[in-house]
């Protein structure tokens, strides 16, 4: 018994070291499976994914063209009103009424408001008395004149006496003027009493009810009226553009456009019409003010927009769309696709360019077309199929992993072997 108790000991042992190698033997077996099937797999779709590589370019393209290009100079302005007038009591007295509504656009001359003309008018009938008086006082003096210089040639009084009355005569005749002057100035004293508008535009906010005693000049007045047609919007530009500016501004009104600082929509078109004469030291830039009709009331004091200002135009140059101009070491370069769809580099000398458009100096020459869009792949020498801007650019047919040309969809994409459409080329 002692001698076969090792020998099942020994049989257990190696059953269980069998079973774990063949179990260890069936791992590796699914994991290379696994590995093999996956990798195929990865491989089918990269070559599913960039079969189009080795084909030809998708791009767009844009002609050149030659056209006029104006010159703006940019800047930030305020709005600020031509004639901004506070109204305010010449007289003292209390305030009858108020002849206008806040925010309501008046005329130069239009009743807002009057004061009480009582006192007023009594001065105006007192200085018209004295004058009366003055008057009769003068009359009577030239009378005795003419008595007194009758006498004075017969002799039979003193001439001295006839030159006194003269004088006393000439001192009336002033006194009679002076009173015409007090007259004219209670008049002016009166016309006060009723307050017009000294200029047209629009009314603020009512600051004094009526009721109420108001002196001359008081403050803050009775109300403001601002100018609104027509407007000017004051602006800053840098010394750098003061002499262009003088230049254009010699030889004819220069254009401005006011902006909106949203969205850059001309709010109104003017002009300009004061360069200032001299440059803030303190900052390095020039002020202008540009006029504006402001027909529509777009532009309100106080209101910052965007004003562009027209300096030049570019007469006939080259342009092309901003998108097509590229960069690199030896600078500036395009993508020129002649008529056997094949791209080319050239390089090109940019005048001038903003978000939209370039103006080429020299390097392409209209009608060559120039590729905007699919730099991605693009090299010098490449073939290239060229889409339209609404529309994904025409590709090539590819072949499937049998070596056998994908269908094509009616709608221009391929198909691969199981009728679905792989991705389109980016």
């Amino acid at each position: 018994m002692h001698g076969e108790a090792p020998k099942q000991i020994w049989a257990k042992a190696k059953g269980s070291r069998s079973r774990n190698i063949v179990i260890g033997g069936l791992v590796i077996v699914l994991a290379a499976y696994a590995v093999y099937h996956f990798s195929g797999r990865v491989q089918q779709v990269q070559r599913g994914r960039f079969a189009t590589d080795s084909g030809p370019v998708p791009i767009l393209v844009a002609a050149a063209k030659t056209t006029d290009v104006p010159v703006y100079l940019d800047a930030v302005g305020t709005v600020k009103a031509l004639n901004t007038v506070t109204v305010s009591p010449q007289v003292d007295g209390k305030l009858l009424s108020v002849g206008f509504k806040e925010g309501q656009d008046v005329n130069k001359g239009d009743v807002l408001a009057r004061i009480d003309p009582t006192t007023y008018q009594a001065q105006l009938d007192q200085a018209i008395a004295k004058k009366a008086q003055d008057e009769a006082v003068l009359a009577n003096a030239k009378i005795d004149l003419d008595r007194y210089e009758k006498l004075a040639a017969t002799n039979a009084i003193n001439r001295q006496q006839a030159d006194t009355q003269r004088a006393l005569v000439q001192q009336d005749a002033a006194l009679v003027q002076a009173d015409q002057a007090g007259i004219e100035n209670a008049q002016a004293t009166l016309g006060y009493t009723t307050i017009v508008a000294p200029i047209s535009g629009r009314t603020g906010v009512r600051m004094v009810d009526e009721g109420n005693i108001v002196h001359a000049a008081s403050s803050p007045g009775i109300v403001v009226i601002t100018q609104l047609k027509p407007i000017s919007v004051l602006f800053t530009l840098p010394q750098q553009d003061l002499a262009q500016v003088n230049a254009a501004f010699a030889k004819s009104p220069l254009p401005a456009d006011a902006l909106n600082s949203n969205d850059n929509s001309v709010i109104d078109h003017g002009t300009l019409t004061v360069l200032d004469n001299q440059v803030d030291a303190s900052t390095g830039t020039v002020k202008l003010k540009a006029e504006f009709p402001n027909a529509n009331t777009q532009l309100w004091p106080g209101q910052f927009v965007n004003v562009r200002l027209l300096v030049d135009t570019m007469k006939n140059v080259v342009v092309i769309p901003t998108g097509a101009v590229q960069r690199g070491p030896n600078g500036t370069f395009v993508y020129v696709v002649g008529d056997d769809d094949v791209a080319k580099i050239k390089p090109v000398t940019v005048a001038k360019q903003d978000e939209t458009q370039s103006v080429i100096a020299s390097g392409v020459t209209p009608p060559e077309r120039v590729v905007t869009t699919g730099f991605a792949r693009l090299t010098d020498g490449a073939k290239v199929t060229i889409g339209s801007a609404d529309g994904a650019a025409p590709a090539p047919a590819t072949r499937s992993r049998r070596g056998q040309p994908a269908a094509t969809s009616r709608s221009g994409g391929q198909s691969n072997r199981n009728g679905a459409r792989p991705n389109p080329p980016q």
